[in-house]
């Protein structure tokens, strides 16, 4: 996975002040989001393990919504200068350089993993890898909130994204992958783009057996 990671880090790094401002109103713009983070937090919540992992975390804004939702949330992200924009901002939080798949956390330590379209650059073939990297760091009854672009058709779809190349998801198939992790996806929302790039946005929520 180095080649492709290396350079979604570098592309990211590129963007760093520009995504930072998009994003500088949290979710407020976006609803459906906002309502699946705050379920997801609920969940998590109530399983008693409050700590939560943000992947792919970026400038930091959900991390540190995460926080204000009761959970212990720690933000981690492959670009080196989104953590350090993260850092700088909110310098209460905790923020790390890392990979998805190799998360520096124990393995079952963790009452939830958030992915906000932060899995939307790996190739279709990479992402097994990836989710089982995910899963390796929950608990048992732990939650995992995935959110990524949905399509209609059988097959994920490659797109040329404003940072990267990404790929849009069938969602049944998508949720296959998470069953196949060994996960039990319970609750999903699919709801019309808030962009124009015209693919649904997906939610899925998933629980470790």
């Amino acid at each position: 996975m180095a080649d492709h990671q290396d350079e979604t880090g570098a592309a990211y790094d590129g963007v760093v002040e520009l995504y930072a401002s998009l994003f500088a109103d949290g979710l407020e713009q976006q609803p459906f989001a906002r309502a699946m983070i705050g379920t997801f937090a609920e969940l998590v919540r109530a399983t008693g393990n409050l700590r939560v992992a943000d992947v792919g975390c970026g400038p930091g804004h959900i991390t540190a919504m995460l926080n204000e939702l009761g959970l212990d949330a720690s933000g981690f992200d492959l670009s080196p200068g989104m953590v350090e924009h993260a850092r700088r901002a909110r310098p209460a939080l905790r923020f790390q350089e890392a990979r998805m798949e190799v998360l520096p956390v124990e393995d079952g330590a963790l009452g939830g993993v958030l992915a906000h379209y932060s899995t939307i650059h790996t190739p279709p073939a990479e992402l097994p890898a990836l989710l089982a990297g995910l899963v390796r760091v929950l608990a048992p009854g732990g939650l995992l909130l995935l959110s990524f672009f949905g399509t209609d058709g059988p097959e994920p779809i490659r797109f040329d994204h404003k940072v990267t190349p990404a790929y849009s998801w069938p969602v049944d198939r998508l949720a296959g992958l998470l069953t196949g992790a060994g996960l039990d996806p319970f609750a999903r929302l699919l709801h019309d783009p808030a962009s124009e790039r015209g693919f649904l946005d997906a939610h899925l929520l998933a629980r470790r057996r």
